[in-house]
């Protein structure tokens, strides 16, 4: 048996929950983990049961994002002191629960692979209780990033139009597809002044993709830029709650509803 602790497992070893959406980016500062809470809201309105995990460590900021201040958190569970299980939080304004991260904790950015891959096997056993379960990763392509991503049979590639997003959100999908040639790839544009732009920005990605890997991950949605959408994460307030009616509360419930006809069987 290997026992290396930053060996990271081969995908093949991997115990992988086929309703397990990773959502990724290249870089920060694009709105995943606000994009992460407004899925798994919409998605719990839809009627499904839903987990949403902090998978940002080091950087986790979900809890933040939604004004909780959890009992338990991830750091529980890698140290030993609570099964992912128990750590588990119901949040009753969206409807669904949530695994929390812990904030600026060095200890979770640094975790060993093995220990890694112990917590993603469990959640891959707990998304048997959920209809979905969403992965908010890390920005980056660093190990516990593509580790974390292992697990999921579904990744969504968050970008904006900056080139510095575009790029970086290239890098990820090469490594992720070198990685797993088989993991379904998803592609939504935030933060975009129209629909138009941002099919354009989707269409410069889509063209380097099929250029140098020869794939094309679909277009999963666009979502607007609107201002309250920061009005509701100052309120610490999901935006489905406070602005159910606004542009990008509306874009989001289409990728919503989108995903749900576009998942590999």
């Amino acid at each position: 048996m290997n026992t290396d602790p930053d060996r990271l497992a081969t995908p093949v070893t991997r115990k992988r929950g086929r309703n397990m959406i990773a959502v990724a980016s290249g870089k920060g500062g694009v709105g995943k983990t606000w994009f992460s809470i407004t899925l798994a809201h919409a998605l719990a309105r839809s009627g499904q049961r839903v987990l949403l995990f902090d998978g940002d460590l080091g950087l986790a900021n979900l809890d933040i994002q939604l004004g909780l201040m959890p009992k338990h958190d991830l750091s529980s569970v890698i140290g030993g002191r609570l099964t992912l299980n128990q750590a588990i939080v119901e949040y009753p304004e969206g409807g669904f629960d949530i695994i929390a991260g812990r904030s600026g904790s060095g200890g979770l950015a640094n975790i060993a692979s093995s220990r890694l891959q112990m917590v993603g096997d469990d959640l891959a056993l707990l998304s048997a209780n959920y209809d979905t379960v969403l992965l908010d990763l890390g920005a980056g392509i660093e190990r516990t990033v593509r580790q974390l991503a292992h697990n999921a049979k579904t990744c969504i590639v968050l970008l904006t139009d900056e080139p510095t997003s575009l790029t970086d959100a290239y890098a990820f999908i090469k490594i992720m597809h070198a990685d797993r040639p088989d993991i379904d790839i998803k592609i939504v544009t935030n933060i975009v002044n129209s629909t138009r732009e941002g099919e354009r920005t989707y269409n410069t990605l889509l063209k380097a993709c099929q250029g140098f890997l020869k794939i094309s991950p679909p277009l999963l949605g666009v979502i607007r830029r609107d201002t309250r959408v920061r009005e509701a994460i100052r309120a610490q307030t999901p935006l489905l709650t406070r602005f159910p009616n606004c542009e990008a509360a509306q874009d989001v419930e289409r990728v919503a509803s989108n995903l749900f006809t576009s998942l590999p069987t």
